[in-house]
């Protein structure tokens, strides 16, 4: 286990996954699966995070915060209260709405993602619970540029060393906040 910033986070294998499917979890002080997690924990975290990202070299200003489903609803919702932005969130549910974008988590047994809503012209902080090879952030990144959303960076809980996540979204040109890594 490493600690950084007092965020405590392993991995873990993951049991009966399907060929190509990462057999990988990093579990985290926030996902509730090795302990429950007390509000006061969740506001910790957000104004950590929050604060981390502020004093980041890459730092911009944001209009807006975009999580994913599923581990980055809670750290989403936990910065958002730190830094009094709104947020949307990214979900694997394809619904009949407008302002659709698609963009695909590689290694996921559900690999289609979505997200919603005219973000055009806006400064979006992507916000995540880890970060490994960075192709789900990336491929996203590639999606929301093609509509004309300025990617302010992204802020994660734990960068998981062991990808090259880093390397690729700052190959993107986008900024990788992180509280620990592993």
């Amino acid at each position: 286990m490493t600690t950084a910033t007092s965020y405590q986070a392993t991995r873990v294998r993951r049991l009966g996954v399907a060929a190509g499917v990462r057999d990988v979890r990093v579990v985290h002080e926030l996902d509730g699966i090795l302990d429950h997690v007390h509000p006061a924990q969740l506001a910790k975290t957000g104004h950590s995070l929050w604060a981390a990202w502020r004093s980041h070299p890459g730092y911009a200003g944001a209009d807006l915060l975009l999580g994913l489903d599923a581990g980055g609803i809670l750290p989403t919702v936990a910065v958002a209260m730190a830094s009094g932005l709104p947020y949307r969130l990214a979900w694997k549910l394809n619904l009949d709405l407008p302002n659709k974008r698609r963009f695909t988590e590689p290694y996921a047994s559900r690999a289609d993602v979505f997200t919603y809503g005219d973000l055009a012209t806006k400064r979006v902080l992507i916000v995540d619970d880890e970060i490994t090879t960075g192709a789900t952030l990336a491929n996203l990144v590639s999606v929301l540029r093609d509509e004309a959303v300025d990617i302010a960076g992204v802020a994660c809980l734990i960068e998981d060393t062991s990808g090259s996540g880093r390397a690729l979204l700052e190959g993107y040109g986008v900024s990788v906040c992180s509280l620990t890594t592993l």
